[in-house]
């Protein structure tokens, strides 16, 4: 070996060395789970179970991060993973909008869309209610209400999946709504205040209520166990099954073996018994999606929508 040659395989050894050393010791510092909404819903409440046992894994602090868009979606939220360095420290827990919307709104930070997904691990109950107290009791009444009266929506944010689908179902039916507003949260109080007529949300945030409110059908294609009876907008209209799907993300740049170690606790997490628990008092779907079959899925869901925009176009 060359005297030129000798000092520079040195380095590259010792190059190598503290290159591995360095992946080996990820995390070392605290990670954080990005979820852009309020805290309270199945999201949030998945999304701490995985990152309580991040840290009992990994042996670093890790924990929730709630940052809501004020009424606009979850995209600030996103855009601050968008951001953050791909070191696998900053964490998304994301639902369908942010891959499928998010890059079709005029957002910089999310066009062409910055993530790869680790893997799919819930299936919303959302639903489509109104109030006990509602001169309509499914989908079909409130369409022939729509005729003769104002209906106000009230819903997460004009852009949003939930709020697509719902309108394109008003259409379907051949009704519109008078308005519609944003809110940061849809709950019991939303419907019982008189601010809204309708709400489209997560049946977790209706549940202290369930009893005082009627679900007129849930978005998706698989019926609510907690609801059976109510039908789901694929059996109204076949050409608006979309599920409201929830997954962890992190910027494309991450090293794999980064996205390994989250994937590895993640999966564990969400097929644990308390997880599947909260799947079953909840009538959420909760289960681990491989990152190869989301990314399938997300190709999927933006035709549909793409479908949903030009209907509601014409």
């Amino acid at each position: 070996m060359s005297r030129l040659a000798k000092p520079m395989a040195v380095a590259a050894l010792a190059l190598a060395a503290v290159t591995g050393a360095a992946q080996a010791e990820y995390p070392e510092k605290p990670v954080e789970f990005v979820v852009p909404w309020p805290p309270g819903d199945l999201e949030d409440v998945l999304t701490r179970m995985i990152a309580e046992d991040f840290s009992e894994a990994y042996g670093v602090p890790s924990a929730v991060v709630n940052k809501p868009g004020g009424g606009g979606g979850p995209f600030p939220g996103a855009i601050s993973v968008a951001t953050a360095p791909a070191d696998g420290y900053t964490v998304g827990s994301f639902l369908i909008a942010i891959p499928v919307v998010g890059p079709q709104i005029g957002i910089p930070e999310l066009n062409p869309d910055p993530f790869v997904p680790l893997g799919n691990f819930l299936t919303y109950p959302f639903v489509i209610a109104t109030g006990g107290d509602a001169p309509y009791d499914d989908m079909a009444g409130l369409a022939a209400h729509a005729q003769e009266n104002d209906v106000v929506l009230g819903h997460f944010g004009a852009p949003l999946v939930p709020t697509q689908v719902t309108f394109g179902l008003a259409r379907k039916m051949g009704f519109s709504f008078a308005s519609d507003a944003a809110f940061d949260a849809l709950d019991c109080n939303t419907l019982a205040s008189g601010d809204v007529d309708v709400i489209n949300t997560t049946l977790q945030l209706i549940l202290p209520c369930l009893g005082d409110v009627k679900v007129l059908a849930s978005i998706g294609s698989e019926r609510i166990p907690l609801t059976p009876d109510t039908p789901t907008v694929a059996e109204l209209a076949p050409e608006l099954d979309v599920s409201l799907w929830n997954g962890l993300f992190v910027h494309k740049d991450t090293p794999q073996d980064v996205q390994d170690k989250i994937i590895a606790v993640a999966q564990k997490t969400v097929m644990s018994e308390r997880a599947q628990t909260l799947a079953r008092e909840t009538g959420a779907a909760v289960y681990w999606q491989p990152a190869a079959e989301v990314a399938a899925q997300i190709t999927k869901d933006i035709e549909t929508l793409a479908g949903i925009e030009k209907m509601l176009s014409e």
